[in-house]
């Protein structure tokens, strides 16, 4: 029985080992290429660097106001969207499908509604620059024009 716990606890560090290498190999790949999402804020936002925890709230709706006292407004790109599968992996820590299962149950429960869903990096670069308090999110290689990106930490 021993014998059986080692070697099923030596598969799984395998796995794990060999699970994250595909990951670190990517992540050296795109250092010289542009990030699979920037976090955007109207022009106006005094922010120029954000914690994840507090994106991820403000896109869950768990926190409702900038520290300056403006009401957020997030904005999503549409599920299928890239920049939104990563920034979803990164800073919401859940994937696409288990968001959208959060949401269903806030609108069941009556606790909330998602943020809007738009269909490309143009239309939440517009959203952005035309709703002071406003947040999203682009791809990495989207024209920024008047919105501001700002850093994660």
């Amino acid at each position: 029985m021993p014998m059986q716990r080692s070697l099923v606890l030596a598969f799984l560090v395998c796995a794990a080992v060999l699970w994250q290498l595909p990951l670190s190999w990517s992540a050296g790949a795109q250092s010289s290429a542009a990030p699979a999402y920037r976090v955007v804020v109207h022009g106006a936002n005094p922010r120029t660097r954000l914690s994840r925890d507090f994106v991820a709230s403000a896109f869950l709706r768990k926190t409702s106001r900038w520290p300056q006292g403006e009401v957020i407004r997030p904005v999503d790109q549409h599920n299928d969207a890239a920049a939104r599968q990563k920034f979803s992996q990164d800073v919401l820590r859940r994937s696409v499908a288990a968001v959208r299962i959060y949401w269903q149950q806030l609108i069941f429960s009556g606790r909330g509604l998602p943020p809007p869903e738009l269909d490309s990096d143009h239309e939440v670069i517009r959203y952005v620059a035309r709703n002071a308090g406003a947040i999203g999110y682009v791809s990495g290689t989207a024209d920024i024009g008047s919105v501001k990106v700002v850093s994660l930490d």
